[in-house]
């Protein structure tokens, strides 16, 4: 397989994890996606970011995520996140400093 083949495979299966993420399941929570699998959507619009940033793009976090969530966070958040329970957020500070330390 030449690289360019490998570069289209590999965007396609982001942009299916993502639309799987975001339309199939938006009711998975992202402290649950974090303290289950070690990331969750913020991190994939992290990686996002870093990936533009390195390329010599310039784009912010709130940017990255608008883009990845299709909204601007905030508007995401309060359509489809719930409060997390003190044992869930406790296992995401956990979670979160294992796998993101201070990425934040």
């Amino acid at each position: 397989m030449d690289d360019q083949t490998r570069i289209e495979i590999e965007a396609a299966a982001f942009r299916t994890l993502r639309a799987h993420l975001m339309e199939k399941r938006p009711d998975v929570q992202n402290i649950d996606l974090m303290n289950m699998a070690g990331f969750c959507r913020n991190c994939l619009s992290r990686w996002y970011q870093e990936a533009a940033n390195a390329r010599g793009i310039e784009m912010g976090k709130d940017e990255a995520r608008e883009i990845y969530y299709g909204m601007p966070y905030d508007d995401w958040k309060a359509q489809s996140q719930t409060e997390a329970s003190p044992e869930k957020q406790a296992a995401f500070k956990e979670a979160f400093a294992k796998n993101v330390g201070d990425a934040g």
